[in-house]
């Protein structure tokens, strides 16, 4: 698939949050504010978020992620929870059970920088993938059930001198989205900063002084 040429189609962002308490009311769900709020102050381009609650049922998740994808038309896809050892931590599963290609470098930064603060990041399955049909295609990525770790693998770790000493899996959204087809996604360098290969960059637009 060609990257995207039309400057015309609206970003659209799915975000699931997998929960069997939080779903059935008996707490309230961090994982999309978490996510909706990291994407705001990181992404300045155009976008519409596509919000899903549902709980750790496989086959619920695989088929939120194939509405999502087939029928809302989103672009990205993030998930929060179920992703660890438990019983009922299957979000891996149903990902790469709707999945057409494996992103395995997603999950395996992911892991790199969790192992920075808790030895039980070893333990953590998330996984990422692409998800193709005839005309469309998406990035699906499992991120970490806590707020705190959301911020630090999409953002990535800086020391106190704001040197980045771990990348952010982020950073190679955006590039990410082209190649499959999707809208050109430009981002917040305070927060991160989208890499693409000097041929695949665009001028910054220029704005009206008059």
């Amino acid at each position: 698939m060609s990257p995207q040429t039309s400057n015309e189609v609206e970003l659209v962002i799915g975000l699931v949050s997998v929960s069997d308490r939080a779903s059935g009311g008996i707490y309230e769900d961090k994982g999309i504010p978490a996510l909706q709020d990291w994407i705001a102050s990181a992404v300045t381009t155009p976008y519409r978020i596509e919000p899903r609650l549902i709980p750790d049922e496989r086959m619920q998740i695989e088929k939120t992620l194939v509405e999502l994808v087939d029928v809302a038309r989103c672009h990205l896809v993030l998930t929060t929870g179920g992703t660890g050892p438990a019983r009922r931590d299957l979000t891996p599963e149903a990902t790469l059970a709707v999945g057409t290609k494996e992103m395995p470098g997603f999950g395996e930064q992911m892991r790199q920088i969790s192992l920075r603060f808790v030895p039980t990041a070893i333990l953590s399955r998330q996984v990422a993938v692409i998800r193709e049909t005839a005309d469309h295609a998406a990035l699906i990525m499992n991120l970490p059930g806590q707020p705190k770790a959301i911020k630090e693998t999409l953002e990535g770790l800086k020391d106190a001198d704001g040197k980045v000493v771990a990348g952010g899996i982020f950073a190679a959204v955006p590039y990410c989205i082209d190649l499959i087809g999707g809208p050109y996604m430009e981002t917040n360098p305070a927060v991160t900063t989208a890499w693409r290969p000097k041929s695949a960059q665009r001028p910054a637009p220029t704005q009206d002084t008059a």
